[in-house]
């Protein structure tokens, strides 16, 4: 009994030495192999056009005169926690708060003032939001897409979709 406990008792000891010697979090720019931490990526909409991302992506375009509408500001925040669920919808997101800009997406999906628009992947705009929607709501808006229930039957061929 003695060997096992003082077994157990050097495996502790060696856990708990390898624990305080941990660095940390590694900063990506010092170590660029090392993977950045997981959050909301955005596009800027200068960046990107529709066509690119048709048949590959589905695009959250998220549009205001200016950075500092109260509304943009909102639903950047409720984005911010979604980029897991987003990502697994292949979701981008692209952000346009100058309108003097006239970037791609701008021109094609004309927004006024704040806008949400949801375009999946054959190009077609799904959703049009004048006010900030929460991640249940986008992700409820886009598992409803026809495109979407396609993909969720193929990657798991017995659920149903009702």
């Amino acid at each position: 009994m003695k060997p096992v406990l003082t077994l157990l008792f050097a495996l502790f000891l060696a856990t708990a030495a390898a624990a305080q010697t941990d660095p940390g979090p590694v900063d990506p720019r010092a170590d660029p192999t090392a993977e950045a931490p997981l959050g909301l990526v955005t596009v800027d909409a200068s960046e990107v056009t529709m066509a690119e991302h048709q048949w590959v992506n589905r695009i959250l375009a998220v549009f205001a005169d200016t950075p500092n509408d109260p509304q943009f500001q909102q639903q950047m925040r409720l984005l911010q926690d979604a980029y897991a669920g987003l990502e697994d919808r292949d979701v981008i997101v692209v952000v346009d708060t100058d309108p003097a800009a006239r970037s791609d997406p701008r021109q094609r999906l004309r927004p006024r003032g704040f806008s949400l628009v949801l375009v999946d992947k054959d190009g077609m705009v799904k959703q049009r939001k004048p006010s900030p929607w929460t991640s249940r709501e986008i992700f409820h808006a886009i598992d409803r897409l026809p495109l979407r229930r396609q993909e969720m039957l193929e990657e798991r061929p017995g659920r149903a979709t009702n």
